[in-house]
């Protein structure tokens, strides 16, 4: 009678155990204190945290803007060394694998965690352990995880982190303007992973990226403004500028080109102009448009081989007042990479005169992939080329940028484990 008035009885719930244990109080004391917590203080809260569970010789290592080595954050409580090399080193392992690597020591295990911000990687957590077991491991990766949502969350409004990252070698103030408006320069979600190389990385001014993940659709733009220095930092500022304004106005393609065109004309006229190139990537099937202002043609590459170069009818650059090129389309495979890159990338000259062209960013995609694990090293090492080509010494501006689809879905992230 009551069921007919009143509709079905909730399912009951079922008793369960909701003390704390030993885990969710060492991560609970984290985090509840991570809301006032000072940036300097990390360090030694992290350190003791790590002490709970029997480990000592804290390190905490961050990329550097090269991407080259892995540089150790100083702070009480953590073991500070010389930055480390990222090819070669169990550090360099953990952060390019993105998985934890253990190292047998005389004196117990030498355990490196990736510090991963949700689809960002910050650097490496090391410690090392008299024994590990496989509750010291699920353990470690939930408290590296943590102490990357701290980095992230405190770096909005410390310096501490920048400062580590950079070591001894400043910023130009151009290359300032650009770090500060960048994205992470990697990401990687069960469907898509992206990675980015600026050079010279101490000094890029011109050329910029953006991306954003909205609901299945990744945004994303790369984009070479015209000179060199501070004023061309500052037109691919206001080009980045527009780039996300009109991505958040939710426009096409060919409506993000014109309100970018307008706000480049409508700040410095006719005098100087920006090349770029708008995407638009469906991370369920694949799918891929995309807009070429004025720049080189990306390379649709698949089983390590470039097999195609993605053109399209017309290249017209951003700031004349133009009309929009057309868009383009192409259907990828899953494992599909395609990079994109800035004309600096192509037409820079060696100490000999030599051009490095097209073919041999081909030559070098098809030389380096199979040996990289996954894109951060794939864009790391062609990087390294282009430098070792360049002799050290650059005249404009390379950006590389490569994104990779993995096709299917991310929806068991979303359910729970029984």
């Amino acid at each position: 009678m009551d069921e007919r008035r009143h509709g079905p009885r909730p399912p009951r719930r079922i008793p369960e155990d909701r003390s704390e244990g030993f885990g969710e109080r060492l991560l609970g004391q984290l985090l509840d204190r991570s809301h006032e917590l000072p940036p300097q203080l990390i360090a030694p809260l992290v350190a003791e945290e790590v002490a709970r569970i029997g480990g000592r010789d804290v390190s905490i290592h961050f990329q550097d803007y090269a991407l080259i080595t892995l540089v150790p954050l100083p702070g009480r409580g953590l073991k500070v060394g010389d930055p480390v090399a990222l090819d070669g080193s169990p550090e360099g392992y953990a952060f390019l694998g993105r998985r934890m690597v253990e190292e047998s020591q005389a004196d117990g295990v030498r355990v490196y965690v990736p510090l991963v911000d949700g689809a960002d990687e910050v650097g490496v957590l090391s410690l090392t352990l008299e024994a590990l077991e496989e509750d010291d491991r699920r353990l470690l990766r939930r408290l590296a995880a943590l102490i990357a949502e701290m980095v992230i969350s405190k770096t909005r409004y410390t310096d501490q982190f920048f400062m580590a990252r950079r070591r001894d070698r400043p910023l130009s103030l151009a290359a300032e303007i650009q770090y500060a408006h960048l994205p992470p320069l990697a990401m990687h979600t069960p469907q898509v992973s992206l990675a980015a190389a600026l050079e010279p990385a101490y000094e890029v001014a011109g050329d910029s990226l953006d991306y954003a993940l909205n609901d299945g659709i990744l945004h994303l733009a790369i984009i070479d403004a015209m000179g060199h220095g501070l004023e061309a930092a500052l037109l691919a500022t206001l080009a980045l500028g527009a780039h996300r304004r009109g991505r958040r106005m939710d426009v096409g393609l060919m409506e993000l080109y014109e309100l970018m065109d307008q706000s480049i004309d409508g700040t410095f006229g006719l005098e100087q102009f920006v090349t770029a190139q708008m995407m638009r990537l469906n991370v369920s099937t694949g799918y891929l448009q995309w807009v070429n202002a004025g720049h080189p043609e990306p390379l649709l590459i698949r089983g390590h081989r470039v097999i195609e170069r993605l053109e399209t009818a017309d290249r017209l650059p951003m700031g004349f007042g133009l009309p929009a090129p057309q868009i383009a389309t192409a259907q990828l495979l899953p494992g599909d990479r395609v990079l994109f890159f800035t004309d600096g990338v192509i037409e820079e000259r060696g100490p000999a005169g030599q051009e490095f062209h097209e073919s041999r960013l081909i030559e070098a995609i098809q030389y380096v992939g199979p040996s990289s694990k996954g894109v951060i090293q794939t864009v790391r090492r062609l990087a390294a080329t282009l430098e070792r080509v360049r002799g050290g010494v650059s005249s404009d501006d390379a950006t590389l940028f490569l994104i990779e689809w993995h096709g299917g879905t991310a929806d068991h992230l979303a359910e729970l484990d029984t």
